[in-house]
């Protein structure tokens, strides 16, 4: 990593966020930042199905690991210049074979292409099993056969892989007219959130998750902006790959690291102010800095007792301030 000062953004998934709730339409954000700052995201921030705002000054971080290392839990240890992630990627054997060629050609373009290290893939022994739903304002959901997700990754760590993509099967029964019109909540975003999750806090290794659907046609007619990059791509896996080859590892006492306490501030929208991360921050004295980003998650300073939070109208205004000290 460059010698720059790092800050981190979080924009919590599956919770409607005006801005940074869609497809990668937080990513613009992240990249302003970036050029001035090293910065820590979480994949919801900057993944955009066939496209990824992520760059080399930025840490792609799960959101388990993102929560863990604000509490102070863990620390990260960011890439060297020019290394790259072994990545392993699982497929639900729910998949249709059909539907499975698309994404195995999507592994090979970016091997082709980009040069990423992707040698292995792994078809889980038995369906997974994925149930989502939207409860209380907030996208989550279940997975019926967790045991099925461990036995396959466990199978990749053996090989020695130091990242994970998982693609689970979602069938047809996620679309949304909210959702898809800009103003709703990401109706998958909990449960793919529980699944990176479930493999985060098991193996300690970058996780990712892309889903897999039967339809993988293009959309032909206009669409809104915010759900643009789902909609030109038959596979949302190009993003969680490009993140994963750069993702910072955990815990690794060999390498230099990084502490919450090394942190800036953390940026998040003004009103989602209940996450792990935000209070393993504040109780580390890590300055927490708010957006009016609206979400449904409605916990705001005052709900939850912070005091010294610093609220800003926009992400640039709080750019602004950042670059002034």
């Amino acid at each position: 990593m460059n010698h720059k000062e790092t800050v981190a953004i979080s924009i919590p998934t599956g919770i409607g966020a005006e801005i940074g709730g869609f497809a990668g339409d937080g990513g613009k954000i992240a990249r302003k930042f970036a050029k001035h700052f090293n910065v820590l995201v979480h994949p919801n921030v900057v993944n955009g199905g066939i496209l990824s705002a992520i760059t080399d000054d930025m840490l792609y971080v799960e959101g388990y690991f993102f929560d863990e290392f604000f509490k102070g839990n863990i620390k990260i240890n960011p890439l060297d210049k020019y290394e790259e992630n072994t990545i392993g990627v699982i497929f639900d054997k729910s998949i249709p074979d059909n539907i499975l060629n698309v994404h195995i050609n999507t592994i090979s373009a970016l091997k082709e292409v980009q040069g990423l290290n992707i040698p292995y893939i792994q078809i889980t022994d038995e369906p997974v099993g994925v149930e989502f739903f939207i409860r209380d304002n907030f996208s989550t959901g279940v997975i019926k056969n967790e045991s099925t997700i461990l036995r396959a990754a466990k199978n990749l760590v053996n090989k020695g892989i130091d990242a994970i993509a998982i693609v689970c099967y979602f069938n047809d029964d996620a679309d949304d007219i909210n959702y898809e019109n800009g103003i709703g909540i990401d109706p998958i975003g909990g449960i793919e959130a529980v699944i990176s999750h479930l493999l985060a806090k098991e193996f300690k290794l970058p996780t990712a998750h892309a889903p897999a659907f039967s339809n993988i046609d293009i959309l032909e007619t206009i669409c809104n902006e915010k759900v643009s990059s789902e909609n030109i791509s038959s596979t949302y896996l190009p993003c969680v790959l490009m993140g994963l080859a750069k993702a910072p590892r955990i815990d690794n006492v060999n390498r230099f690291s990084i502490q919450n306490t090394d942190i800036k501030a953390l940026v998040v929208p003004y009103n989602a102010l209940g996450s792990s991360a935000v209070i393993g921050a504040y109780n580390s004295g890590v300055k927490i800095l708010t957006v009016k980003n609206k979400t449904f998650g409605l916990i705001s300073c005052d709900d939850m007792g912070l005091n010294g939070i610093i609220e800003y109208e926009t992400y640039d205004s709080c750019l602004s301030a950042l670059l002034k000290g």
